[in-house]
């Protein structure tokens, strides 16, 4: 490793804590080995630094919108955490392999379905894309959720720190039950998903998941002797 990924990556590490107070005892939760898909919502930048310098020494690899390349200093910064391409609006087939085969290299791949920022720390719909690779790949998908730092600009201007929360549930895989996994489908799967995520935030940041009681969990699958997210943490009703 260079001098100057080394400074990065310090840099990376740190900074977040100057900014913040983060709880991120949650992290454990992530195993130390073998396939996995993090899905996450997304309020601003400070979660990529996070995930890639606290789950060490596993690696994150996330997708980012190609656009974020024509910065040549977050160009530097995701090419050296190993970030894919992602043209979206289009069946990428590129970032697809590129994602599968990090998947199958038995690496952690980090998707936010809801495809861009919030800022406000609301759940947006979530975009379908995340089903179809855990279907390809077999990986188990981890619920992990941010909130507070939406919070961050206001409290900058005051000179405040951030209260930074990450929550982390239990894994699930997706099995589509013999359904064609297209239209209306796809969008089934990943609006369960995002009902998964919903499950783990404080009411005023669930959004267009607010709704726990609308919940639905046809294509999902939770290891035996464990339950879902929403029943864990809400006694929910979600159905099959």
């Amino acid at each position: 490793m260079s001098l100057g990924h080394r400074v990065v990556k310090a840099t990376l590490k740190h900074v977040p804590h100057l900014l913040c107070r983060v709880h991120d005892r949650d992290l454990d939760k992530v195993p130390m080995k073998g396939p996995l898909i993090l899905v996450s919502n997304h309020i601003n930048f400070l979660e990529i630094p996070i995930l890639y310098t606290h789950l060490q020494p596993r690696s994150v690899i996330t997708l980012a919108k190609v656009e974020t390349w024509d910065n040549p200093l977050l160009g530097y910064l995701f090419d050296m955490g190993g970030a894919i391409p992602l043209r979206r609006g289009e069946a990428d087939v590129v970032a697809i392999r590129r994602a599968l085969a990090a998947l199958a290299a038995g690496g952690i791949l980090a998707i936010a379905p809801e495809g861009t920022r919030s800022n406000h720390g609301r759940l947006q719909r979530g975009n379908p894309g995340v089903g179809l690779l855990a279907l390809r790949s077999g990986a188990p998908l981890m619920p992990l959720v941010f909130h507070g730092n939406e919070a961050l600009q206001r409290n900058l201007v005051r000179l405040r720190r951030t209260d930074f929360h990450i929550a982390v549930g239990q894994p699930f895989h997706i099995e589509s039950q013999g359904t064609r996994v297209k239209g209306r489908v796809r969008q089934d799967i990943v609006d369960e998903i995002m009902y998964q995520l919903a499950a783990l935030l404080p009411p005023a940041n669930r959004g267009e998941y607010a709704d726990l009681e609308s919940a639905t969990e046809r294509y999902l699958r939770f290891p035996t002797g464990s339950c879902s997210n929403i029943t864990a943490k809400h006694g929910g009703r979600a159905t099959t």
